[in-house]
């Protein structure tokens, strides 16, 4: 049974509420799908960071102009492994999903692929590009800029974005390994869900406008890098290599995903994927992978704990059991989905939805 406040939708038809949504606000009907599907799996994932919270937001920005409804998508391969895809400003999820094929190509024509993504809108969840790629046969790691929105380790002004890195590898087991992380504590995505639902948050995550720690997700200012100056660091070299290396704006200069919806984001996304078979018997490594996770779940778990999980499987475990019994969906949002109304105008900068 949901929490109130929470609704169990099912999938087909969380995904179809979400493709006639975007598509009323103005966006063709291939990237509409594309986007709902990604958010669709991001929810049955347990990520609602990254899920229907960004809806609304993506319909205002569709309908204001802040995305290129007809965008000339190309690849330009620049050396025998590498290449930029040009987004051409279009839908996040629709560029990048266009480029990963890209990547994919490359990397089985020449064993590895470095890709770059550029001018691109928010892009989503990166597992959802990794996890594609292994189940090609790939091992993949991705990345991609965000705006702004982090203190670095000893500063009290925001610099560089959350900035995740994605991995995956095939097994020769039923599911790939995938890992999802951003190099914050959490995502700014983990705020908006936070203040939907109206629920503090831990004063690990963030700090307000004065620098300090804060619990309350409508306070804040700034998020806080994972593991402090490691984080710091992870997060510099995904903004280089994502932006800089594509002769986009870095740091303080990436445009922001809430202050004006009319201008275009101009982000960065950045595939590397290798193929195994250009390295060892592609069997055996995915043999050894498959026994790698069944010697993790071997381990005797630790005090407080059940078992022994892979970074990132917690989020396949809630995607089979939300595929089945239902997504969890904010009831507040559920029935905005359901109603007429297209966006909400709601975005003040912070991206609250009320």
């Amino acid at each position: 049974m949901a929490e109130p406040g929470i609704t169990l939708v099912d999938a087909a038809e969380l995904k179809e509420l979400m493709k006639k949504k975007f598509m009323a606000a103005g966006l063709p009907e291939a990237p509409a799908e594309e986007t709902a599907k990604h958010l669709t799996y991001a929810d049955a994932c347990g990520i609602h960071s990254h899920g229907t919270v960004l809806v609304a937001y993506y319909a205002e920005r569709i309908a204001k102009g802040g995305v290129n409804l007809a965008p000339n998508i190309t690849f330009e391969k620049t050396g025998a492994a590498s290449g930029i895809v040009h987004g051409d400003n279009g839908m996040g999820q629709y560029v990048c999903n266009k480029g990963l094929d890209y990547a994919i190509d490359l990397a089985k024509e020449s064993g590895v692929a470095a890709v770059g993504v550029e001018k691109t809108g928010h892009s989503g969840m990166l597992s959802y590009y990794v996890k594609r790629a292994a189940e090609n046969g790939l091992v993949a790691i991705a990345m991609c800029q965000s705006d702004p929105m982090v203190v670095p380790y000893g500063g009290s002004e925001n610099y560089f974005g959350t900035n995740p890195i994605a991995f995956a590898a095939p097994t020769d087991l039923e599911k790939p390994v995938v890992f999802d992380m951003a190099t914050t504590v959490q995502a700014w995505g983990k705020i908006l869900d936070a203040r939907s639902k109206g629920k503090a948050i831990p004063d690990t995550w963030a700090v307000d406008q004065n620098g300090d720690p804060t619990t309350d997700p409508n306070e804040v200012a700034g998020l806080l890098p994972i593991a402090g100056p490691k984080g710091y660091g992870l997060m510099m070299m995904v903004d280089v290599i994502a932006g800089s290396l594509l002769g986009l704006p870095f740091g303080k200069h990436v445009s922001s995903m809430y202050e004006d919806l009319t201008q275009k984001r101009n982000l960065g996304q950045f595939y590397i994927l290798l193929d195994p078979a250009r390295f060892t018997d592609p069997a055996a490594f995915k043999h050894r992978v498959g026994e790698m996770v069944a010697e993790l779940h071997a381990i005797k778990p630790a005090s407080g704990f059940k078992s022994v999980r892979l970074p990132g499987e917690g989020s396949q475990i809630r995607y089979q059991k939300a595929m089945e019994d239902g997504i969890e969906v904010a009831t507040e949002i559920y029935d905005y989905l359901r109603s007429d109304t297209v966006h909400l105008d709601m975005y003040d900068g912070k991206g609250a939805f009320a």
